[in-house]
């Protein structure tokens, strides 16, 4: 039996999807290596003929060039502060109003859920002037609050949470804790939220990551370096006159070491979310 099951696992078939799964990785991380070697090299191999696709010996000269210019550090803060208030948020507001829109009524539930939802085909450019005007009306201009507040709410993650409740969590169970004299915040503290977990860590990875490569708004609101992220603040990186590749894809390279963190460290929730949501 255990030799049929072993030849079961070699079939011609899994061989190619195997062999395709492979390829497709190895051109995904194809592009991190790259910046990998254009961070450990000079900047005039960027352009070199044939392509440098070995690492150099200058990942610690080109950082401490991107440290000369711009404080690193102070605007990787600032970006950290940004991600993790604006998640925290975010979780906290898609996951009550997506409990709301699945298990509960109310009138114009489905008018205002799908109102939420069209403001997802709307491009965030087209929203740039009146969120500007907001902002510097709240007197937020220059500051991380008027960064992060267009961005507490999410239409994708209250559509998601809703999805992930309505599935997850079953109406019986929400009546019987009714029936104990439980509130509906003691439902959702105590009930929705243990469940709903792994959607937190979906979530999450989508909302931190979205937030860490934003750079319009940002560039747009911030004008203090002190405030800067570390988008904006790679951003003067470069200049008309002279452009160091070396340094710049050196300050880009550290820049995305803390995503790849975060999504290494959540890495089993985001799975089992995905995984549970297709076999349902």
């Amino acid at each position: 039996m255990k030799k049929d099951v072993r030849k079961k696992k070699f079939t011609f078939s899994n061989i190619v999807i195997y062999t395709f799964l492979s390829l497709a990785s190895l051109f995904s991380l194809f592009p991190f290596y790259w910046m990998f070697v254009m961070a450990t090299s000079p900047s005039a191999a960027y352009n070199s003929i044939p392509p440098t696709i070995t690492p150099g010996s200058m990942l610690v000269s080109n950082f401490q060039k991107v440290l000369a210019q711009i404080d690193f550090f102070h605007a990787l803060w600032n970006s950290f502060v940004i991600c993790i208030v604006v998640t925290l948020v975010v979780l906290m507001i898609s996951s009550l109003a997506g409990f709301a829109f699945a298990k509960f009524k109310f009138p114009g539930k489905n008018i205002l859920f799908y109102a939420i939802l069209l403001t997802m085909i709307i491009p965030p450019q087209l929203g740039l002037i009146p969120q500007y005007f907001l902002v510097s009306k709240a007197g937020l201009l220059d500051t991380l609050a008027g960064v992060m507040v267009v961005f507490f709410l999410n239409p994708l993650g209250i559509f998601l949470m809703r999805q992930y409740v309505s599935e997850s969590v079953p109406d019986e169970l929400i009546e019987a804790a009714k029936l104990d004299g439980c509130s509906n915040f003691r439902i959702y503290r105590s009930i929705v939220l243990p469940i709903i977990l792994p959607a937190f860590a979906t979530l999450g990875i989508i909302v931190f990551t979205a937030i860490w490569g934003e750079f319009l708004w940002q560039f747009t609101v911030l004008r203090d370096p002190e405030n800067y992220t570390i988008q904006v603040a790679l951003a003067n990186l470069s200049n008309t006159f002279n452009i160091d590749f070396g340094m710049i894809l050196s300050g880009v390279f550290w820049a995305t070491v803390p995503l790849l963190v975060i999504f290494l460290f959540f890495n089993r929730l985001f799975i089992s979310s995905i995984t549970e949501g297709s076999v349902k």
